[in-house]
Parts: structure tokens; sequence; C-alpha cells
């Protein structure tokens, strides 16, 4: 038969599973507290649905903004267009990682860029297409629902219908009745940045070479 032990006061032993009453001057919280084992365990600041919500809210914001985007583009595109030379120089190959790495950072953040290496954001009133579920180029499919959002996500508005209104504030947006090619899987994660600045460059240079020849 097993010896049964007296509690001696101020114990903090429980009693069949009942805590024991907090000392004088601590409450049973701050005794809790104290008595919690540490973990390595530390939550995030920020939950995912939040870091979402965050990211939702920004793409909208480019939306609404496309002209003031699509002029800014226009002039960052010159500026790069200008560095030809510099990159050239370095070779395009060797300056993919480093350009590879803001740019995937900064179209991440303003328009939840996927990298696809082929952007088109001009042409979709800056909406990423590659946000679409069913990541169509051309249009939305034929199931969007009655107000406008994804048939596969409900609870979001149609990168397409998004894409529709952010072309209609922009100079060019009649750019989005192009009819775009299918993505060429082979450029996913490479810089669309440095790739539009190599074929504006061969565009430049060709018709001076037809003229001189």
């Amino acid at each position: 038969m097993t010896e049964i032990k007296p509690i001696e006061p101020g114990s903090t032993t429980p009693l069949n599973g009942t805590p024991p009453s907090a000392p004088a001057g601590m409450t049973q919280a701050a005794m809790v507290k104290k008595a919690a084992p540490k973990t390595a365990y530390k939550p995030a600041d920020v939950s995912p649905q939040r870091r979402v919500q965050r990211s939702y809210t920004v793409r909208l914001w480019a939306i609404r903004h496309s002209r003031l985007l699509e002029w800014f583009y226009a002039r960052f595109a010159d500026v790069f267009l200008m560095l030809h030379p510099l990159w050239n120089g370095i070779g395009y190959a060797r300056v993919e990682a480093p350009v590879k790495f803001v740019e995937k950072r900064v179209k991440g953040i303003m328009f939840d860029c996927r990298m696809c290496g082929q952007c088109i954001l001009s042409s979709t009133g800056m909406s990423c297409p590659m946000n679409c579920p069913k990541q169509l180029r051309n249009g939305p499919c034929g199931g969007v629902r009655a107000n406008g959002n994804c048939e596969v996500e409900p609870d979001m508005p149609c990168v397409w219908v998004k894409a529709w209104e952010g072309s209609r504030n922009m100079v060019k947006g009649d750019a989005i009745l192009n009819v775009q090619k299918p993505v060429d899987q082979s450029l996913r994660e490479t810089s669309a940045w440095l790739r539009v600045t190599a074929q504006a460059a061969a565009a430049r240079k060709t018709p001076s070479d037809g003229a001189s020849a």
C-alpha cells in the first residue's frame, strides 16, 4: 500500500490535477506563467492570412494607379536601355542574377509577380495574368462569377476583370486586345527587364544597319 504524504503548506504540487491556490501577493496567472516551461516557439508577428491580404491590397493599388505605373515604367525602360552598353559590356548572362534578384522582389511586392520571364503588365492593366489560377494569358475564362469573382477562388476578383479596369486608365490600354503568345516555360525565373532591354536594343540597331548598308 502506497504511503500518502501530506501536502506541506505553500507547496505548488497539484492535488488530483487541481492547481493550488496562489500565494499571497501573486495572482494565479502570474503563477502559471512562472511555472510554464520555456520553448523555442516564437509567434509570427503577422499571420499568413494578413500577409496575403496585404499583398492583395498592393495588387489592387497597382491596378487603380495603372496610368501612373505605365508612365513610370516607360521612364524606367528608357534608363535600362541607356544602360545597354553597360549590360552588354559586363555580359547579360553575368548581370542576370543580381537584376533578377531585385526584379523578383520589387515586382513580387507590387504585383505578386510569379517571374514567368515574359511580363505583359503594360498590356494587362498592371494586373498580372499569372495570378489567375488557370494562368490564362488572353482574357477571362467562361467561369467568371456573376459578381466578377474567380470560379476557382470565389473570394478573389477575376484577374482579367481587374485587368480590364486597369487598362481603361492607361494611355496604351487597348494593348489588352492584343493576342498574347503562350507562356514559354523555359523562361521562368529569368529577368523580363533584361530581355525587353536586349530586344529593344536589337530593334534599335537593326534599322540603322539597314540604312548604312
